[in-house]
């Protein structure tokens, strides 16, 4: 067989030197620049820069709100009626009403010891509370283990019932739903749901409850979240950044204004009649804690989340189990919000300004809008920009308004305030996962209902130096640590600031440098704590 030459396989405009070669594709990129290139990308900008403002709007309303809530509104125990729980010489507890405590776990060997521990350590009578442990672990090992521990706490006298289902339908919801319908608890008023790493104060029921009991109108009383392991590692500080501003700001503000807010899942008390007039759980999307409060919001049931009411937890400390986490997080309400829009506009039990609140601010800005324009503008439009010096981007739009949001988001975590500008960086990493799954959820793509349960790594990481490390099986490199959409971003990006360098005049590829550097380091999974063998 003749041997095939270079020149057959490559056209003839383009054999030649390389430097021939880098030419004809200069010449095609400036064929195709002015008739193409130039309109979709003023067409990008012109979708981009509403986005921007929309976002900037919702933060400048967000902070001037919660400095009047701050300033001028009553705190909750004297804006709704409150008093504290005693026992009655004459009745004795029944006084207190029946509070069901609910633990979901799925193989949580690290923590299940400490949730049902602290569960147990609850301030409130012992004859007036259940906890409830649903387990729907896989591992043989774990299960009886999490067994035997429910049975310590119950040889103390304490009502902890430990429940098993044949299958994991409707993973977390299901297994709520399934506890509900236990015959010990219809004569419980009141359901409390802790998380298998959520650790609970001994005075959180005596401080929540009685805003149920004396304001009939309240379903859910939801607490705040505070991080065991904010401190363990750079990944650790920067989730608490971002989630300080959705509890600080966000919640807050919703329930001082409008008595709404996403329940978080976990470290709230709910009503159980409210759930029930709700619907109940359901399973259609991986945000069933969000699902429940905006149909419990549509009965005209009120939310009240309280700032001061602290329960601990722990914060996923690696990179896959953050970036499962967020995709849950972010397709969960984009999938939600395309199911339940048409029915938020058609009810009418709320009132329209609260309608508008849901699916304008609640839904589209913060879930929607909120990780698209930080994806498509800063790390697409922008860096492109720079390729196509016929279009400009306003300064406005580039640097003064994101400066803004950056700083009114930071008032969540003063402590980190030095760490803003790697957060910025960060975000936009995250951003392109969170856009993913955003897309995912409105179109209902593969993975629109995925659920992988957060790895908790609890007290691993302190006894890790006692265990000897085992290889890992090839093939785990890739999908774990080497992550080829992240460093393509990076080479992406590498290009648009090494062209800035050389013919820009925006002095763009200061920030387009620091944003490669934290896409490579993300790319190679150099971010968070690596679990122990």
């Amino acid at each position: 067989m003749a041997e095939v030459s270079t020149n057959a396989l490559l056209p003839e405009t383009f054999q030649g030197t390389a430097a021939d070669i880098a030419g004809q594709i200069g010449l095609m990129w400036e064929l195709i620049k002015a008739p193409l290139i130039v309109p979709l990308l003023r067409v990008a900008i012109y979708i981009c820069l509403p986005m921007e403002l929309m976002l900037f709007i919702e933060r400048l309303y967000m902070g001037i709100v919660i400095i009047l809530v701050k300033l001028f509104l009553k705190k909750p125990d004297k804006r709704y009626k409150w008093e504290p729980m005693r026992e009655d010489l004459e009745i004795g507890n029944s006084g207190f009403p029946m509070v069901l405590v609910q633990i979901p776990m799925f193989n949580e060997k690290e923590v299940y010891k400490v949730s049902i521990g602290a569960a147990c350590n609850l301030s409130w009578p012992s004859d007036r509370l259940v906890i409830q442990v649903l387990d729907d672990s896989t591992d043989p090992l774990i299960k009886d283990l999490v067994e035997k521990e429910c049975l310590r706490w119950a040889g103390k006298g304490i009502d902890i019932r430990y429940q098993i289902r044949e299958s994991r339908g409707g993973y977390k919801a299901g297994a709520l739903k399934e506890g509900l319908k236990r015959d010990y608890v219809k004569d419980c008023e009141y359901v409390v749901i802790f998380d298998a790493d959520f650790r609970p104060e001994p005075d959180f029921l005596r401080r929540a409850i009685p805003f149920l009991v004396h304001n009939s109108e309240i379903a859910l009383v939801q607490g705040r979240w505070r991080f065991v392991n904010s401190n363990e590692c750079l990944l650790t500080r920067m989730q608490e950044m971002s989630l300080d501003y959705h509890f600080t700001v966000e919640q807050e503000v919703g329930s001082s204004t409008h008595a709404f807010f996403g329940f978080n899942g976990t470290g709230g008390v709910w009503r159980i009649a409210a759930i029930n007039e709700a619907g109940g759980w359901k399973d259609r999307t991986t945000v069933e804690d969000m699902d429940l409060a905006v149909r419990a919001s549509l009965k005209g049931w009120k939310f009240l989340y309280l700032g001061d009411l602290q329960v601990k937890s722990e914060l996923p400390s690696t990179f896959k189990a953050f970036r499962f986490q967020q995709h849950r997080w972010s397709c969960g309400p984009a999938n939600l919000f395309r199911k339940m829009v048409m029915e938020i506009v058609r009810n009418k039990r709320v009132n329209i300004w609260k309608k508008f609140y849901v699916i304008y601010s609640f839904f589209f800005v913060r879930k929607i809008i909120a990780h698209m324009v930080t994806f498509f503008f800063f790390c697409v439009v922008l860096p492109l920009s720079l390729l196509v010096p016929e279009v400009e981007i306003p300064v406005w739009a580039a640097i003064y308004i994101p400066c803004i949001i950056t700083i009114l988001n930071s008032v969540g975590t003063p402590r980190s305030i030095h760490l803003l500008f790697y957060w910025i960086l960060f975000e936009n990493v995250m951003a392109f996962h969170r856009t993913k799954a955003t897309f995912i959820g409105l179109l209902k793509a593969k993975r629109a209902n995925e659920w992988v349960v957060t790895e908790k790594l609890g007290d691993a990481l302190k006894n890790k130096d006692k265990t000897k490390p085992t290889k890992k099986p090839r093939g785990s490199l890739f999908g774990d640590r080497i992550l080829p959409q992240e460093l393509g971003f990076a080479a992406f990006l590498f290009f648009c600031g090494c062209y800035d360098v050389l013919y820009g005049k925006s002095q763009y590829f200061l920030y387009i440098f620091l944003q490669v550097i934290t896409f490579t380091i993300a790319g190679f999974g150099y971010i968070g704590t690596i679990i122990p063998s």
